[in-house]
């Protein structure tokens, strides 16, 4: 299987500042990498290279077997964008957002009017095919605008942050036509702070942090370099949570991790979880859950780099993420 995407150094500044050190990126043809990474890592940044939009200061992509450099033109007839906000026209309607962007790129009328109904079907929109943006949703909105990026049939899309704003019910329609689009064949880069999203979407997973590649590989890959399990628990009496976290922390000699509700601690043996159980029951705490489990990739990510992957830092300048 070739690649779909191969950078190698990319390297970008903005007043001094480092956006990019160094990156290097492969997606494979068919399948969705997902790009993980907080605020200010440098997504968007990437993303913007390789859609033609910026040039790098150092290092060379190749896109669909075109040089994002000396071959731009040709890229972007490989590619489709979808930004971290909807970019459609509020005034018009969504037939009439799609027809444009056909026309545009040299569909005629009959042809326009042929994919904006096919796309729009797709997508779940055709009932508010005739009425004007302004009166979708903003899960109505994305889909539109995911929509506008697959007018012209491209084989790579760029989703970068697709789900920013969405309620839960919006972002899981989101997804599934993701998921649609790569049984189809669609190539997808996918940029995302939600480590949920890139468990659910991606094939594989690159972990960026200030403008540094620190990981890649796939979720399960991730998962298993932060630890073999987590233990967790929760306690019948909330107010002995922190007691059990002690007990638990004394037994495995690891830091405890506690949001006031759960207990969680990375374990190489799942041979202290009956000492953990018979200490807890020796000081009279009474669980409720009690589970060993694969870390998340959001414990990935702070095992990695000492933060979540929530986390933000100053935006790039003129790319945020």
């Amino acid at each position: 299987m070739t690649d779909a995407i191969r950078a190698e150094g990319l390297v970008k500044e903005f007043k001094g500042k480092r956006a990019l050190d160094g990156i290097d990126l492969t997606a494979r043809t068919g399948a969705v990498l997902g790009v993980l990474g907080p605020n200010g890592s440098g997504k968007t940044t990437t993303v913007r290279i390789l859609s033609t939009l910026l040039r790098p200061d150092a290092g060379h992509a190749i896109v669909g077997g075109f040089d994002v450099l000396r071959e731009p033109h040709e890229v972007r007839r490989q590619i489709g964008l979808t930004g971290q906000y909807a970019a459609v026209d509020a005034e018009l309607t969504g037939t009439q957002n799609l027809v444009l962007i056909a026309r545009l790129l040299g569909f005629d009328r009959t042809q326009a009017r042929a994919r904006s109904g096919e796309l729009l079907e797709r997508f779940g929109l055709a009932d508010a095919g005739g009425r004007p943006a302004k009166t979708y949703s903003g899960g109505m909105r994305r889909r539109l605008d995911l929509a506008a990026s697959l007018v012209g049939r491209p084989g790579l899309l760029y989703l970068d942050e697709p789900t920013t704003g969405l309620d839960p019910h919006s972002r899981n329609g989101l997804w599934e036509v993701v998921r649609g689009l790569v049984n189809d064949g669609v190539t997808v880069l996918l940029t995302t702070q939600y480590l949920e999203e890139a468990d659910h979407l991606a094939d594989d997973i690159m972990v960026l942090d200030h403008g540094r590649v620190i990981t890649q590989g796939t979720p399960e890959e991730l998962k298993n370099r932060a630890g073999d399990q987590v233990l967790e628990l929760r306690t019948v009496d909330g107010g002995q949570l922190s007691l059990a976290a002690k007990i638990v922390e004394a037994v495995t000699s690891a830091p405890v991790n506690s949001d006031g509700l759960v207990a969680s601690v990375p374990v190489e043996d799942s041979a202290v979880l009956p000492e953990v159980v018979r200490r807890l029951d020796e000081q009279g705490v009474a669980v409720s859950e009690l589970s060993l489990r694969k870390p998340s990739l959001d414990e990935v990510f702070l095992a990695l780099t000492g933060h979540t992957a929530q986390a933000t830092t100053s935006d790039d300048e003129g790319a945020r993420g």
